[in-house]
């Protein structure tokens, strides 16, 4: 299959998956700001990785709640892209929002001066 193919169907998947995300009422996901960022299809469509990420909720609770509705997430795909096969779908955590905060952290905690300083002085 050709890769811009499967870009878009990776970014089809994405949207209509996070359009699906808000209908769910597991008040595991409807407690918890549940973000889909993205999703990744195999080649032969029969797998999709979902990337999701979690503010304020706990990520385990919600990924069990994910998994526990992932039957009426592929069923509303289905219904909604139209595909031979719908993906079979795996969540999985993506932290790189915690992972762009700890190093904002860390670049906040350094002590770099501005060259315009450094001339001054």
């Amino acid at each position: 299959m050709a890769k811009y193919r499967r870009n878009r169907i990776n970014d089809a998947v994405k949207e209509e998956l996070a359009q699906i995300l808000r209908d769910v009422k597991d008040p595991r996901i409807a407690g918890a700001l549940v973000s889909i960022t993205g999703a990744q299809v195999s080649g032969d469509l029969k797998f999709a990785k979902i990337y999701y990420s979690v503010l304020g909720g706990d990520k385990n609770e919600v990924l069990t709640a994910l998994k526990s509705a992932k039957g009426f997430f592929r069923s509303e795909l289905a219904r909604r892209i139209n595909l031979r096969i719908t993906p079979d779908l795996m969540f999985e955590y993506d932290g790189s929002a915690e992972y762009g905060a700890n190093i904002n952290s860390i670049l906040k905690t350094l002590d770099i001066k501005d060259e315009d300083e450094n001339e001054k002085a």
